[in-house]
């Protein structure tokens, strides 16, 4: 099996005025079940900006206005410990708020809710998910 080229991908870190992080439970592989920001693939000829704003329209069904990078993440997939990676992404997470709409999971989303610190603990995360949203949540309050 031939190593997959990297791809470029974006999430979003979308804070309510309590606190809570937006998070997806994903639907399709990697990590079927576990839950993350919303994001996805760029498409060619879309900014970073407008991919963030696109996924997390088609993830959760609001729209975001997208604020500064937190964290470039990479993440490298091999499935049933296959020697050559499945998947290879290189994920740039942005500050992003809610400009209007309401929550409901749809697109790749099994399940679309907002977490508060102490849900975080017990939900079943993606790898490396709590430290992002650390950052995040620290640029947040720097920023505000």
């Amino acid at each position: 099996m031939t190593a997959p080229r990297p791809t470029v991908a974006v999430g979003a870190i979308v804070f309510d005025d309590q606190g809570r992080v937006l998070l997806i439970k994903r639907g399709r592989p990697p990590a079927v079940g576990m839950w993350s920001l919303p994001g996805g693939k760029v498409e060619g000829g879309e900014t970073l900006a407008a991919a963030v704003a696109r996924e997390v329209l088609e993830e959760t069904g609001v729209t975001v206005e997208v604020g500064a990078l937190v964290e470039v993440v990479e993440r490298i997939v091999t499935e049933d410990d296959l020697a050559a990676p499945r998947w290879h992404y290189v994920i740039l997470d942005y500050l992003a708020r809610v400009v209007r709409g309401t929550t409901r999971a749809a697109d790749d989303a099994d399940d679309v809710g907002w977490f508060t610190i102490d849900d975080l603990d017990a939900a079943p995360l993606t790898d490396g998910l709590l430290p992002v949203i650390d950052k995040a949540r620290r640029l947040a309050g720097d920023a505000g």
